[in-house]
């Protein structure tokens, strides 16, 4: 009936933490699975970015003109290389271009206006475009083309 002061291996009353007893709770949140998930988002939404711009997949031809600083979403005409003309990424008659540019423009015939032509498409059609556009009364008319590079 004696009490044992020192020596013996019981809990005697008091919690043991680490070694190998028992486990502590952890209280510290661990941010790297999270960091990694953002990592990997930020890298697929920078590359997914740039493919979002027009819905026509169009192949523009290089040139060596410098970038158009704009402030406003211009108004993007395309021609795919069948011949097929797109306002925005709706396609549309070749008759319909200038009612349907009047309609949406919204600075009148200040309205900026890009043309999409693809490398393969026929220069009579993009020429087309281009002339009923023009002879609208529209000023600000401008050809997309992709920057060149050095090869």
């Amino acid at each position: 009936m004696g009490m044992s002061v020192g020596g013996a291996k019981g809990s005697g009353g008091r919690r043991r933490r680490g070694g190998r007893g028992g486990k502590a709770v952890m209280s510290e949140i661990n941010v790297t699975p999270f960091v990694d998930v953002m990592l990997v988002l930020l890298i697929i939404f920078m590359v997914a970015a740039p493919m979002m711009t027009v819905g026509v997949p169009i192949d523009l031809p290089e040139t060596q003109a410098k970038a158009l600083n704009s402030d406003t979403q211009p108004i993007t005409v395309s021609v795919n290389p069948n011949g097929e003309i797109f306002l925005q990424e709706t396609p549309i008659a070749l008759d319909e271009v200038v009612p349907k540019l009047e309609a949406i423009a919204t600075t009148g015939y200040n309205e900026r206006i890009y043309v999409r032509g693809d490398t393969n498409a026929d220069y009579g059609t993009v020429m087309k475009v281009m002339a009923r556009i023009s002879a609208a009364g529209f000023k600000n008319l401008g050809l997309v083309t992709l920057q060149e590079t050095d090869k």
